[in-house]
């Protein structure tokens, strides 16, 4: 699938995806970790935010939530209405160069083809301060493939598997990478990753 694809894709399977997803969860929690690192009133982007529940929500006020779909973004303005929203893929984000604090992306790198991963991290990279805070979800493995009735749609997933996206993150600049596994939106078990710019 190709960017547009994956865009349509997400509009059409947005308000299944919010509806089925568990607003709760051990990942959410990570998000304390990370904002007891940054500095007070932090400027955080959620890339990849869909309706906004499940990590968008637990940010500051005035976060920026950034994905590629309009109907997601519809959801979360409804879900976050104090958050500064954008319409964008995360390898173009339409943000200043050091002008976030962190950048949190859940389950959302793995639905850009793996080719153009590398790209997102330097993105992320780009909009970060120095001394800035990432956090992600971490694939475990290597695929890329379309789920035919995923959500009552279809959808695109790619990823270099594990080792390579950790060495892509420090090819971007990223450093003092440390993991953490959580329970995820959907009810299994994800590995997160924390790194400083």
């Amino acid at each position: 699938m190709d960017r547009h694809e994956i865009r349509r894709a997400w509009d059409a399977i947005s308000e299944t995806y919010a509806r089925r997803r568990d607003p709760t969860g051990s990942d959410a929690a990570l998000i304390d970790d990370l904002l007891a690192e940054l500095p007070a009133e932090p400027t955080v982007l959620d890339a990849g935010c869909g309706d906004g529940a499940r990590t968008l929500a637990n940010l500051p006020a005035g976060s920026v939530g950034l994905d590629v779909s309009r109907r997601g973004l519809e959801l979360a303005r409804e879900t976050v209405p104090d958050a500064r929203l954008v319409q964008a893929d995360m390898t173009a984000i339409p943000l200043a160069d050091g002008s976030v604090d962190a950048v949190t992306a859940y389950h959302a790198v793995f639905h850009v083809p793996r080719e153009s991963h590398p790209e997102v991290y330097r993105e992320f990279a780009r909009v970060l301060r120095p001394d800035g805070r990432l956090l992600m979800t971490l694939p475990g493995g290597r695929f890329e493939t379309v789920r035919e009735g995923w959500m009552g749609g279809r959808m695109f997933f790619s990823a270099p598997g594990r080792e390579r996206t950790l060495a892509q993150l420090r090819e971007a600049g990223f450093t003092g990478l440390r993991t953490e596994t959580a329970s995820d939106p959907l009810g299994s078990s994800t590995e997160f990753v924390f790194a400083t710019r």
